[in-house]
């Protein structure tokens, strides 16, 4: 199993980027935001790859950082959820919005993505919900993220868990949303956190 590419990007079409290692390209299904952050041909740039087999074909995806990766595996485990949906709906939102918008049963995010109806978007949140209950869904409230001001040490403890679910260790979240304002809304500190451990991973 490929866990990452890093080399020269060759080529970039709609969701599609080829990267160039040891003389060998691989071309990869990428979301929008993935596309949003690549950097112009011919300079070297690091893919984190998801491999999907199938009896006729076999697919790579590439992303950016590993809570994107780790959002989309998340959801291709979902009944119905296969990765061309999964990349609709992070081409859509940030993992960091997919994190909230299931941890706060906000199911009407979800249905922002292309093929994502208001059933598949329900089962979404039934099915991945427990893998998302670190987070405390009380503080949110259904569609916004950014009402009422939860405590700083409730804050960091949402956010550190939204981290958790998208990949990282307790360790290295808590170390990068330490290093935060905790009173600020979780989806910023999630998403300003996002920001240092992508570094880190350069």
């Amino acid at each position: 199993m490929l866990y990452s590419l890093h080399g020269k990007l060759i080529h970039r079409d709609t969701l599609i980027a080829v990267i160039e290692c040891g003389g060998v390209g691989f071309r990869c299904r990428i979301t929008m935001t993935t596309a949003r952050q690549l950097p112009p041909l011919g300079e070297e740039t690091r893919l984190y790859t998801y491999m999907n087999v199938r009896e006729d074909a076999i697919e790579l995806f590439g992303f950016t950082d590993r809570a994107e990766l780790g959002c989309f595996q998340h959801l291709i485990s979902v009944s119905g959820v296969g990765p061309k949906v999964a990349i609709a709906v992070l081409s859509e939102l940030p993992p960091e919005r997919v994190a909230l918008a299931i941890a706060s049963g906000d199911y009407k995010t979800l249905t922002k993505a292309s093929g994502v109806g208001p059933k598949l978007a329900q089962r979404i949140i039934l099915e991945l919900k427990d893998k998302f209950g670190g987070l405390q869904t009380s503080e949110f409230s259904t569609g916004s993220f950014d009402t009422g001001i939860p405590s700083a040490s409730g804050n960091f403890a949402e956010a550190v868990g939204a981290l958790s679910v998208l990949g990282f260790t307790s360790g290295e979240a808590s170390a990068a949303v330490g290093k935060l304002d905790g009173t600020q809304p979780v989806e910023v500190l999630v998403r300003e956190a996002l920001k240092m451990l992508a570094k880190r991973n350069l």
